[in-house]
This record gives C-alpha cells, sequence and structure tokens, in this order.
C-alpha cells in the first residue's frame, strides 16, 4: 500500500472513531467543521484524500491534532516520528512545503511543523478555534506574517507567537527560500 493509501485509510479510520468519541453525527461535524456531509462521507469510506485545509478543520471540530487523525499506528508513550514519516500536507510547485513533524493531545492538540516558502510564496490560513496559540521559529530568510490584516516581518533568528483565532497567511515577500519551525496549540473540545 502507497504512503498516500495509509493516510487516506488512517484518516478514514480516525476520523469515524473521534466522530464515535465526541458523540457526533455526520451532521453536527459536518456543521462544526464547515466541511459538507458528502466529503465527510467520503473521506470515512477513503474514497477521497482531501485537502490540508480539510483536515485542519475536521481536526479543529472534533478538537484533535492532525497527527492523531492521520496516526496509522497505536504506539508507546514515546513515539520517535523517523524523518521520512513526516508528512507533507502542502506544497507548490515553486518549492515551497509544509511538513507535519510530531502532534500529540496535551490535553488538546499540540501539533509541530517544518515549512519552507519560496520568494513570492504565501499559504493562507483560516481562524483556528478561540485559544489557539501558534509558535513559530525562523530558521532561514525572512517570514512576513499577516495576522488579521497587520504584516509582521520575523527575520531568521527570531520567534514569534499569536493568537491564530483570525485569518492569517504566511509569506515570504523576500528573494531567498524562507524556513520555520512552528508548534500549534489547540484547547481541547469540551
Amino acid at each position: 500500500m502507497s504512503d498516500l493509501e495509509t493516510l487516506t485509510q488512517s484518516l478514514a479510520r480516525n476520523v469515524k472513531h473521534w466522530r464515535a468519541v465526541r458523540g457526533f453525527t455526520l451532521d453536527v461535524l459536518a456543521a462544526r467543521s464547515g466541511v459538507s456531509r458528502g466529503m465527510l462521507i467520503q473521506i470515512e469510506q477513503a474514497r477521497t484524500n482531501p485537502s490540508i485545509g480539510t483536515v485542519v478543520k475536521i481536526g479543529d471540530a472534533l478538537g484533535v491534532s492532525i497527527t492523531t487523525l492521520l496516526d496509522y499506528e497505536q504506539g508507546p508513550k514515546v513515539r520517535i516520528v523517523p524523518a521520512e514519516r513526516a508528512v507533507r500536507m502542502w506544497h507548490t510547485d515553486a518549492g515551497s512545503y509544509n511538513r507535519l513533524l510530531a502532534g500529540t493531545e496535551a490535553p488538546g492538540p499540540l501539533e509541530m511543523w517544518d515549512w519552507r516558502l519560496m520568494p513570492g510564496d504565501s499559504s493562507p490560513s483560516e481562524p483556528h478555534p478561540a485559544g489557539t496559540v501558534e509558535l513559530v521559529h525562523v530558521t532561514a530568510g525572512e517570514l512576513t506574517l499577516t495576522v488579521d490584516g497587520e504584516d509582521h516581518r520575523v527575520p531568521a533568528g527570531a520567534s514569534v507567537s499569536f493568537e491564530a483565532n483570525v485569518p492569517h497567511v504566511y509569506g515570504n515577500t523576500g528573494d531567498v527560500p524562507m524556513e520555520m519551525v512552528m508548534a500549534v496549540s489547540v484547547p481541547p473540545v469540551h
């Protein structure tokens, strides 16, 4: 089975599992996530490979990390994620990408990401649930972080934290690749 098939099967199994744990019907999850009931059915039947935005919306609605939704093995308390198992969730032809490095539930979803944005590329993000916080450390180039319409320049070596419950965009307006590591903490669903 290919990596994509493994992820599609894992996503199907885990969305069904967490929907049952939360006691959500398909209609409730659709309303909470903004993802159509038809798309949720296709995901739960492993008949589609949804976008990262769709997976984020489902995870936010269920109160679990993307890592939890894509987890294909239930492991011990210590879990090492080999480099080749980092999941590339988004990429462009220019060479920009993000990779989900690791994640856990502590007590809500906590994720660690590796990003590379090529000059001129950007990646918008919809607002996350209230209480979501993102921490970013820029390792190369300069990040132009737009939070709720306001630009913030974050040079290599600097870090930034922000409340991510508003629209935000990660951008590279420079002329060299920008690289960053990001942690996202989402509050648990009650």
